[in-house]
């Protein structure tokens, strides 16, 4: 798996949803959930409507959604549904690349 591509590839289908503004160069996985956390974390606190519409788009799953949303930490659950956008995204292009 070439992550740095497929994270390359996540960049830009994240930017195009969460308006996402990324640093040039190399972005690990890690930094690429903590750009996102902030934006999730507003969207979570002023729009749940649009970002819940982003993660059926991304097809994140409803019983995945479900579980974050009402299990997860209130201090850590803008983090967690990063991580599982950004993991969804990198899951969807190596099954794309795979089956291409």
């Amino acid at each position: 798996m070439n992550t740095s591509a497929y994270i390359s590839e996540s960049i830009a289908l994240l930017q195009k949803d969460f308006d996402l503004s990324v640093p040039d160069g190399e972005v690990s996985r890690e930094q690429l959930v903590r750009l996102l956390t902030p934006i999730v974390g507003n969207l979570l606190n002023r729009d749940l409507e649009r970002l819940l519409q982003i993660c059926y788009r991304i097809d994140l799953g409803e019983e995945r959604l479900k579980r974050l949303l009402h299990e997860a930490n209130p201090e850590t659950m803008a983090e967690e549904l990063s991580e599982a956008l950004v993991d969804r995204q990198l899951q969807k292009i190596e099954i794309r690349r795979k089956y291409h």
